[in-house]
């Protein structure tokens, strides 16, 4: 058992490894010619580096290991059951779940609280981004049950969001178009697509790569969307 979880284990190390290197090696070039930082806040940053190349190394072979596997047994259990509209509410609260764990988020929600000295509350952002995403996937899931284009939602969704940035403002534009970066981080592409695939392979008529992929695209575009909005509501109240 232990043997099939560790099975290739080696090939993500050394991936791993090529990733994290060049920023180490940057680091110390930088520390031995301008930082000149003590050396035990120097080690404290190598340990960080190690813990974070082992963490990272168990998290993809994790990813390998169980979260694809889990995710399209899931998405097929639930395409190929005859109330297969269920994948909509679920891709909802899957969604939102799964952007609440979401380390990426956590930190962006964490530095604008801090940098804009509470008046962004933390809580707030954390909830319109993860209420954005919860949407995207419940779309996304729609899309397959359904066939309609990827188009149909992408080219309205940044037209609207280009006419949002007129009334959020340069503070929440800014934190929109980040939010959409970090949303679409390792948790949501590693299980919530396997999902996508899943349920597109077992629902007829339906192709995984037309169906399922273009998930992502949603995913980086609606917290745009509900940030901006959000933006919009606070300039309305009186805030930025």
């Amino acid at each position: 058992m232990i043997r099939l979880l560790f099975q290739n284990f080696s090939n993500i190390v050394i991936e791993v490894a090529f990733a994290l290197m060049p920023l180490l090696l940057v680091f110390l070039f930088f520390q031995y010619v301008f930082l000149k930082m003590p050396r035990e806040q120097v080690f404290n940053i190598v340990k960080g580096s190690i813990l974070a190349f082992v963490g990272l190394a168990l998290f993809l072979q994790g990813v390998k290991a169980g979260f694809f596997p889990a995710g399209e047994l899931i998405g097929r259990q639930l395409g190929a059951s005859e109330h297969n509209w269920i994948l909509v509410p679920i891709g909802f609260i899957l969604g939102f779940a799964a952007t609440f764990a979401e380390p990426a988020v956590r930190i962006l929600t964490l530095e604008v609280e801090k940098v804009s000295s509470g008046s962004i509350p933390r809580r707030i952002l954390l909830s319109a981004i993860c209420f954005g995403v919860s949407v995207a996937v419940a779309l996304s899931m729609l899309r397959i049950l359904t066939g309609w284009s990827l188009f149909y939602f992408i080219i309205p969704g940044y037209l609207l969001a280009l006419q949002l940035t007129r009334f959020a403002g340069p503070t929440f534009t800014a934190i929109a178009f980040d939010a959409g970066g970090v949303a679409t981080g390792p948790i949501i592409v590693t299980f919530i697509l396997a999902v996508a695939v899943g349920a597109a392979s077992v629902v007829d008529g339906r192709d995984p790569l037309l169906d399922a992929f273009g998930m992502v695209s949603l995913v980086a575009l609606a917290p745009i969307l509900s940030v901006l909005i959000l933006g919009f509501l606070f300039r309305k109240g009186g805030e930025f």
